[in-house]
């Protein structure tokens, strides 16, 4: 894909999970001792979750986490199959929690990739991927955007330019 800011995005994630030797070896005790230590019903490892909703029922259960959905890493890994999986995890999380693989994929078709939270943000204003190739002036809305533009800005220049062409 070759864009910067994807690029800055995987070297910033990668060299923020690079450990020393030091920390490897820190780790790499700590689990061999984790590893040793009796399991008792306390401490016994239980599935992944998140706490219930808090209402008139009191602390609530945990409910079981969802993993990543496997056909949005899958695409991912065909686009960049250099990002780690933890990264790609991470972006498919956000997706999960508002669109699907195909909305991910018309962003990332439009210009703006889905490792790039900014996506998110651009769809929480009222953009659309089809609106990336408008043009306000003499630039189009992702180069706006890429420029800095608030993304309420372009919305309101897209709708003006609406008004203006029903009138």
């Amino acid at each position: 894909m070759h864009d910067p800011g994807v690029d800055a995005v995987i070297q910033q994630w990668t060299s923020e999970r690079e450990q020393s030797a030091e920390e490897a070896e820190a780790h790499r005790i700590a689990t061999s001792w984790l590893a040793e230590a009796p399991q008792t019903p306390q401490n016994s490892p239980q599935t992944p979750g998140i706490p219930g909703q808090r209402g008139a029922a009191g602390a609530g259960a945990w409910s079981t986490l969802e993993t990543a959905d496997t056909t949005y890493l899958d695409a991912m890994r065909d686009r960049l199959p250099d990002a780690p999986d933890e990264l790609l995890v991470a972006a498919a999380g956000w997706w999960q929690m508002v669109g699907d693989v195909r909305e991910a994929e018309a962003w990332w078709d439009a210009g703006i990739s889905p490792l790039d939270q900014r996506a998110l943000d651009y769809r929480a204003a009222g953009l659309a991927p089809d609106d990336l190739a408008k043009w306000l002036g003499p630039l189009t809305v992702l180069e706006h955007l890429r420029r800095g533009s608030a993304p309420a800005w372009c919305v309101a220049r897209l709708a003006r330019q609406r008004r203006d062409a029903a009138s």
